[in-house]
């Protein structure tokens, strides 16, 4: 009984040390003349008998809770929910890109390369992004231009926009991300600078895209890059959203459509 009392003592002794007082796991061991290795079992050893029980209370208003549970249901690494002031599209715009630009800059060291979709919502990220120095760092675009060049929601306007509020070097796609034919496509892609760009966005170490739904409204339908029929043919292959414009169904896998013989930019597969 007596060694029963004496381990449970250690056990307390060395969970006290480590919650409580702050010390690492090599400060406990030195203290207490264990391994380190040692110290990190007891303190299993802790929380499996109950000595330590540990509660994490959710900040008040908070979706955390709600977001674990979608991170477990879909098997994601991160979830944020956002819960705008106003459910208008401006006030749900700006604070989409607030938050977005909290998760962008947590991933980022400022010598990555970080690929750009196109669309309303990443440049409400652009509209949000403080200002940096990161030189090393390049912004590269995922596909081709859609609708007018001088139109903000454009891909290129996107990328050098970002590129510019982060000091970083942009590496524009001089290319239509959708064309006529495959012919055309295929002439496009043989080009090495269109090529090699796409190579780039494809190795990129991180990727920020919009997801777009197809519907008569979206910005796809209002640049001109599909048409009315196309979008109803996609609706009836069972097409509930896209990235890129690559359509996927509602279980995430791509929706086979002739427009992907006719789109500049990278893929679903090569985007995961």
């Amino acid at each position: 009984m007596a060694i029963a009392g004496d381990r449970q003592k250690l056990l307390y002794k060395v969970a006290k040390a480590y919650y409580e007082d702050g010390l690492t796991q090599w400060q406990i061991g030195k203290r207490l003349g264990i391994s380190r290795i040692k110290v990190s079992r007891l303190l299993q050893q802790a929380r499996d008998e109950k000595l330590v029980q540990i509660t994490i209370v959710s900040p008040e208003q908070s979706n955390a809770d709600l977001e674990r549970e979608l991170e477990i249901e879909y098997g994601l690494d991160e979830a944020v929910i956002v819960s705008p002031s106003n459910y208008d599209k401006t006030t749900i715009l700006r604070e989409l890109g607030h938050t977005a630009v909290d998760c962008l800059l947590r991933s980022l060291q400022g010598n990555e390369v970080l690929s750009l979709s196109w669309g309303s919502t990443l440049l409400s990220v652009v509209d949000a992004l403080p200002v940096k120095s990161w030189p090393e760092m390049t912004v590269v675009q995922i596909m081709g231009g859609l609708g007018r060049p001088e139109a903000e929601v454009h891909g290129t306007d996107i990328v050098r926009r970002m590129a510019q509020a982060f000091g970083a070097r942009p590496r524009l796609l001089s290319a239509p991300g959708v064309v006529s034919d495959e012919m055309v496509r295929d002439a496009l892609l043989a080009d090495p600078q269109i090529s090699e760009t796409l190579a780039l966005a494809a190795n990129a170490d991180v990727a920020m895209v919009g997801i777009g739904v197809p519907s008569p409204d979206s910005v796809v339908m209002q640049a001109g890059a599909i048409v009315t029929e196309e979008v109803e043919e996609l609706k009836a292959q069972g097409a509930v959203g896209d990235i890129a414009l690559r359509f996927f169904d509602a279980q995430g896998q791509p929706i086979e459509h002739e427009i992907n013989d006719r789109i500049i930019g990278l893929d679903l597969d090569q985007i995961k």
